[in-house]
């Protein structure tokens, strides 16, 4: 009996010395499994999309069809002048070094003063000379006359043309030497001066402006376009710095012939030579659009800059919309209209006027009716 448990005790150990090689096994497997599982990379976590929400379609604006009083107008720039103002020059057609200047800005003057001379020193002593040529041609003349009958009346002819043609030269250097004094055509004061002694003096360039400063007044200068929609006795409004906005009329056109030069930058030019080295062109009051103010403000001076707006069509109960909602195509205008359900509908119009911002519709719309912006 005892050797029957030994021998079921051997067969018992030899089945569990082989059993524990494979538990270990097992486990071996089992432990590199689960390791090599945390070894791989983590999946990625879906996205989350956040919620989109169409934008809105933005409404176009509409306006309501209206009456009112239209003005169209157009608009210049200008200053303050004197009613009587301009600028003096030289008429010599050589130019010629300036003498003396007898003034200085700021100064008052009387008619007949002198302003300026130019040096005809060398001229003066011409005139001597030609005074005392002209005596002895007239005795010379009186001596032909008295032997007229001795000579053909060719000769006598000749002799008449001669002498005058000689007097005639004494004439014109005269009149040079008196025109080389620039003198005051009337009172007032001298605002600018823009050649000093020394300067060379050409013909027409201007040396210096007198200007009644007693009584001022409105000018502009306009485009030659708007100009030609412009006529005397037309309402304007007249902004002038530091004084307001003032009522007024057109009381003069500017000279057709000098229109061009308005714009050139001689409305507040005071003196020198302009930017591209020449001397400045004579102006004058003639060459402005004049605004007559009523009341004229007081305390104003020379000079103020202002701006103009002459009103050059006026309409009572004018039917307008915004020139926003006025569309175009192919000689057609038309708008598009809005009823109280929000349907929207395309109309033809017929337009009168227009300023910056509306239009006048003659037919195709009435007042209260909406129409849609762009």
């Amino acid at each position: 009996m005892y050797s029957k448990w030994w021998m079921e005790s051997s067969s018992t150990r030899r089945r569990r010395s082989k059993t524990k090689p494979l538990l270990v096994a097992c486990m071996a497997a089992a432990l590199a499994v689960s390791s090599g599982c945390s070894l791989l990379p983590k999946e990625a976590e879906e996205e989350t999309l956040p919620v989109v929400t169409p934008p809105k379609l933005s409404k176009k604006p509409e306006y309501a069809v209206k009456t009112e009083t239209l003005e169209t107008k157009v608009r210049g720039s200008g200053r303050l002048m004197g009613t009587k103002e301009e600028d003096l020059y030289f008429t010599d057609e050589e130019s010629r070094r300036i003498k003396a200047i007898n003034v200085k800005t700021g100064d008052h003057v009387e008619q007949g003063q002198v302003i300026a001379e130019l040096d005809v020193t060398e001229l003066e002593s011409q005139l001597k000379q030609k005074r005392l040529q002209t005596r002895r041609d007239e005795l010379t003349m009186i001596e032909t006359l008295r032997k007229a009958d001795e000579m053909s009346a060719e000769d006598i002819e000749k002799a008449k043309i001669d002498f005058e043609l000689k007097r005639e030269d004494l004439s014109k250097l005269e009149n040079t030497i008196a025109n080389a004094k620039l003198t005051a055509p009337y009172a007032g004061t001298i605002v600018s001066l823009y050649l000093q002694k020394g300067d060379t003096a050409k013909a027409y360039d201007a040396v210096a402006t007198i200007a009644d400063l007693n009584q001022l007044t409105v000018v502009a200068s306009l485009s030659a376009d708007d100009l030609k929609k412009v006529a005397i006795g037309m309402e304007a409004v007249v902004d002038i710095n530091s004084a307001g906005q003032h009522k007024g009329k057109v009381l003069q056109l500017p000279n057709p012939k000098t229109d061009d030069n308005n714009n050139n930058g001689n409305n507040g030019y005071y003196g020198g030579q302009n930017g591209s080295g020449q001397q400045k062109q004579p102006d004058s009051i003639d060459n402005y659009l004049v605004v007559q103010l009523d009341p004229f403000p007081e305390g104003l001076n020379r000079g103020t800059p202002l701006s103009v707006s002459i009103i050059t069509q006026r309409k009572e109960n004018a039917v307008v919309i915004p020139l926003s909602t006025l569309r175009s195509y192919s000689g057609r205008n038309y708008v598009q209209v809005v009823d109280d359900q929000g349907n929207k509908k395309e109309v033809d119009v017929e337009i009168g006027q227009q300023t910056s911002t509306e239009v006048e519709i003659l037919k195709g719309l009435t007042p209260g009716q909406k129409v849609v912006g762009r």
